[in-house]
């Protein structure tokens, strides 16, 4: 039997849309000169992101209330400050810093591609940020998306089958007529178990081909067209809206 045709994408936005660890060290540069503070700010970006899945787990497990990801990730920072020198920092200051995900840079080609998507699919976010922080970093980065969908609406984060069920049931579409588009495995998967259609797969570590050169990327390239095709989908346009996804850094 043929599968549905697919009438939606949903997209995972840190890492496959956006470049938040580029971002991150980068406004954490500035602050660091603004103040005089040496540090090794990738280490910070990196202990910042790797505090988000215990953060969720302690709220899975009951330890916390649901928290918004603003808040878990104001929680994580909070663990951060003294160990990096930015204990001295004001509140507005802290929490500048925090909504620094609210301002997270888009990979170069993905505005463009998401524009050409819309053309033909439905094209929303579905994302462990909560709405207001994507509604912010979207405008901040020129992302134009049909609707903005959140986890945070389902009281639940990704990869609960609850949040990719709301996402369908609020598009009024079966999770067969959804494509997921993820650089993260597990997104794939929690979205493949709940019934959504053939999604867009990133080569594995794909963010160490960037090293290889123009070779690399050339296979990276081949590698989702022979993906998408295989779906039947238009792998020009999607490359587009996600060839970045990678390039050149480390995704969560």
């Amino acid at each position: 039997m043929d599968s549905p045709e697919v009438q939606a994408l949903t997209f995972d936005v840190f890492g496959t849309v956006v470049d938040w660890r580029g971002s991150v060290v980068e406004e954490t540069e500035r602050l660091g000169r603004s103040h005089r503070i040496d540090a090794d700010w990738e280490s910070f970006a990196d202990a910042w992101r790797a505090g988000y899945g215990p953060a969720m787990d302690r709220v899975r497990k009951g330890e916390l209330p649901w928290t918004p990801l603003d808040g878990l990730h104001r929680l994580i920072l909070n663990g951060l400050l003294e160990q990096y020198g930015l204990a001295g920092l004001s509140e507005p200051e802290i929490e500048r810093l925090n909504r620094v995900w609210h301002r997270l840079r888009p990979w170069p080609d993905v505005p463009e591609g998401l524009r050409r998507l819309r053309e033909r699919y439905v094209t929303t976010t579905l994302s462990n940020g909560n709405v207001s922080l994507l509604v912010n970093l979207s405008r901040h980065a020129g992302l134009s998306w049909d609707c903005i969908l959140s986890a945070e609406l389902a009281n639940r984060y990704k990869p609960d089958p609850e949040v990719y069920r709301t996402a369908a049931g609020l598009l009024g579409l079966a999770p067969e007529a959804i494509m997921m588009v993820a650089s993260h495995e597990f997104d794939l998967q929690a979205a493949r178990r709940v019934g959504g259609q053939d999604r867009l797969r990133l080569p594995p570590r794909a963010d160490r081909l960037g090293r290889l050169g123009p070779r690399g990327r050339r296979w990276r390239l081949r590698y989702r067209r022979k993906r998408l095709r295989r779906a039947g989908r238009p792998a020009r346009c999607l490359n587009q809206a996600a060839r970045g996804a990678h390039r050149n850094r480390r995704s969560p």
